[in-house]
């Protein structure tokens, strides 16, 4: 059976509650092998048999839970920006509509004048008003209730019919019109928590210049097809991945980095869909187009990522569960013991679970999106909480501390003449032709700069952490550490070399020693204050894992004043990373994402620098930095700890808020008109909390 992955777009969901309705919904249908449901980006993702299922049958489902999947074929963009006007108009009226009424009913209420004032409508028109306005609540809570299941709405519903029952029809009116309040407030709350995704997807270009034979046309992205050559003019979104073929031209690549400062681009030169060009124009090789570019990958691990739900996430989805059997308990025993229907009304209508639902999902999406344009791209809330919680740093060095260009500096070999030197860095060179490691560039670089001409090598071998072996001109040469050559001999001035911090690689033929090459990397600028930084935010144990030799480790670790382990595979780091954790250790790994793949998978949380661009890093870490920035790394963890802090208030606030409304309820304090009030309140708490994050510098 052939499995297809569908992605269904799904309106009107407001809450985690609402996300877990349309999953249940869609995986009941026969066929479907998984579902994920996004509340961020509005979609589900079916995996499931075509030969069963299709987009109508999934369509009904939806719509049976109370949802809709609205048509794909309208325009976007412009039906979204009218609707999101129009939202907020409907809004800003709303809210002067509620406080209106609020006053009136507070006051009346106070004045004890609520009663004469209700007393003046007749009941047919409260049960018109009550019908009217609530019908799409009601016919939500038959739908659940025939599928045997208890939402937020239930509860609320069953206090209007008891307010009914005893002839209270103003007040089952009034708890109506705020159940609508509070149902705008969390569309209102969870719009604002997407806003940063959605004015990240809105950068994505929808058309492109397709420069066909010396003519240009504009057309959709979705016709633009890898090898295509594409223009763009000054002040223009470059729609694709690509390669410069013609043309310079000053870059803004903000949506890609989150770093505004230009970049200058010529032939040669890989660009990326979404940048714009300041100044200059450019005719582009199309490399990637849509979801396949740099740009695209990101905007889809940014709307995955709540699938990735935080401990504290899933506890609060728990905690929403039972919450529903407390209060209809609160309210059973209340009745039981006051026989006051209108107490009784009370705890039913205050009770406010989606604000439960509400309070981690929305600080994360306010969080996650803010962060992703910023540079930095996280995958998921469970991150956003391990991250808060790290106590551990271990760190790559080629690469990732250092800028990973590294320059050949010396070549040692046996007898030192100019011959023996130039014949040296040709073998080198040749056996390291295809070797994608930074040094291996170095070794090859040196050569070109020398005008040497590279011998094909044969029986090619690449061992992580230890260097490269091929055949080349009938010998077997062999490139990298003393331990990988194995060789006891010590190349001439070793020890000096290293302790200034360079990097040796030992070059032997057929297992004799030919001789020796030394190169050396920068350190990142910007490495010493963010070290400092990370130390400020309470990471004290920082450790440098890498391949390099004892004296060379040791060089770095102590220009930075961290700890260190040298010699190192890969199989060694990862074994590292899960001595600490066996430890109770939070560990955080960052590296460059190729060769440090299983150790930022194997981390509590993987950061992959240098991530534009580059499949294995955004697909090995969690936490990939768009730019090759060493201050992204404790502004990630500044985020997540304010992120974490924001949550647990969220959550506090609401469990307060929650427990002192169903205390005043059943005492007969807070009448059913209030109650109604007050239950709406919440999720605007929890909106102006996680506002925060979407605001932080």
């Amino acid at each position: 059976m052939t499995l297809h992955t569908l992605e269904i777009p799904v309106s009107g969901m407001d809450c985690a509650e609402c996300t877990l309705h349309v999953q249940h919904a869609i995986a009941a249908l026969p066929g479907v092998q998984h579902v994920d449901v996004f509340l961020a980006s509005e979609k589900a993702l079916v995996r499931c048999d075509p030969h069963q299922v299709d987009l109508k049958l999934i369509s009904h489902a939806v719509a049976a839970a109370g949802y809709r999947v609205p048509d794909q074929s309208t325009a976007p963009d412009r039906a979204g920006d009218l609707h999101r006007s129009y939202s907020r108009q409907v809004f800003t009226l709303f809210g002067i509509v509620f406080f209106a009424v609020l006053f009136i009913v507070v006051i009346g209420e106070w004045l004890g004048l609520f009663e004469q004032l209700t007393d003046i409508i007749p009941w047919p028109i409260w049960l018109t008003i009550v019908l009217a306005a609530g019908w799409p609540v009601f016919r939500n809570v038959v739908r659940a209730t025939l599928k045997k299941q208890v939402i937020s709405h239930t509860l609320m519903t069953i206090g209007v019919l008891a307010a009914i029952a005893v002839g209270q029809w103003a007040t089952a009116a009034i708890v109506v019109f705020f159940m609508r309040v509070g149902d705008y407030a969390e569309h209102f709350t969870t719009e604002r928590a997407r806003r940063a995704v959605k004015d990240l997807t809105a950068l994505a270009p929808q058309t492109a210049r397709l420069d066909q034979d010396g003519v240009e046309r504009e057309v959709l992205i979705a016709q633009v097809r890898p090898d295509d050559v594409i223009s763009v003019r000054p002040g223009e979104k470059i729609p694709v991945d690509g390669e410069v073929i013609d043309g310079r031209a000053t870059l803004n690549q903000a949506a890609i980095t989150g770093e505004a400062m230009p970049v200058e681009a010529g032939p040669g030169a890989k660009v990326y869909a979404a940048t714009f060009a300041q100044s200059g124009s450019l005719r582009i090789k199309t490399t990637h187009v849509g979801s396949d570019t740099t740009f695209g990958r990101v905007i889809k691990l940014v709307e995955e990522a709540e699938a990735q739900r935080a401990d504290v996430q899933r506890v609060a989805d728990k905690f929403s569960a039972y919450y529903l059997p407390v209060v209809a308990s609160i309210a059973a025993l209340t009745f039981l013991i006051s026989r006051n229907p209108l107490s009784t009304c009370a705890v039913l209508v205050v009770a406010c679970s989606c604000s439960f639902a509400l309070a981690t999902p929305i600080a994360m999406l306010a969080s996650i999106g803010a962060a992703a344009k910023r540079g930095l791209l996280i995958k998921g809330g469970k991150y956003v909480e391990a991250l808060a919680q790290a106590d551990v740093l271990l760190i790559d060095k080629t690469g990732t501390l250092t800028l990973g260009q590294p320059q050949l500096t010396d070549i040692l070999p046996q007898a030192d003449t100019p011959d023996q030197k130039l014949e040296l860095l040709r073998l080198a060179a040749s056996a390291e032709k295809y070797s994608e490691h930074p040094l291996a560039e170095a070794v090859r670089s040196a050569a070109r700069t020398q005008g040497l001409t590279l011998l094909e090598p044969h029986d090619f071998e690449a061992l992580p952490g230890l260097g490269v072996r091929a055949r080349v001109n009938g010998s077997v040469i062999a490139v990298g550490n003393q331990r990988f050559v194995g060789q006891d001999e010590i190349l001439p001035y070793a020890a000096e070399l290293e302790a200034q911090g360079k990097t040796l690689l030992y070059v032997t033929q057929d297992d004799h020693l030919l001789g020796g090459l030394a190169a050396s990397d920068t350190l990142r600028p910007e490495v010493p204050a963010a070290i400092q930084a990370l130390r400020s935010l309470g990471i004290q144990r920082l450790e440098l894992l890498t391949g390099d030799n004892e004296r060379t480790a040791a060089a770095l670790a102590q220009q930075l004043g961290v700890q260190y382990r040298a010699n190192l595979l890969p199989e060694n780091k990862i074994a590292i990373v899960k001595e600490y954790q066996a430890q109770g250790h939070i560990v955080v790994m960052v590296g460059d994402g190729v060769n440090d793949a299983p150790a930022l998978a194997q981390a509590n949380v993987g950061i992959a620098m240098g991530a534009a661009g580059s499949d294995v890093a955004i697909e090995a870490a969690h936490i990939a930095l768009l730019r090759d920035d060493w201050m992204l790394v404790p502004d990630a963890l500044r985020i997540a700890r304010r992120t974490m802090r924001v949550v647990k208030s969220n959550i506090g606030f609401t469990i307060g808020y929650n427990a002192i409304g169903l205390t005043l309820a059943a005492f007969g304090i807070l009448p059913p008109v209030l109650a109604a009030a007050a239950q709406s309140l919440p999720d605007v708490g929890i909106l102006l909390n996680s506002s925060r994050l979407i605001r932080q510098k």
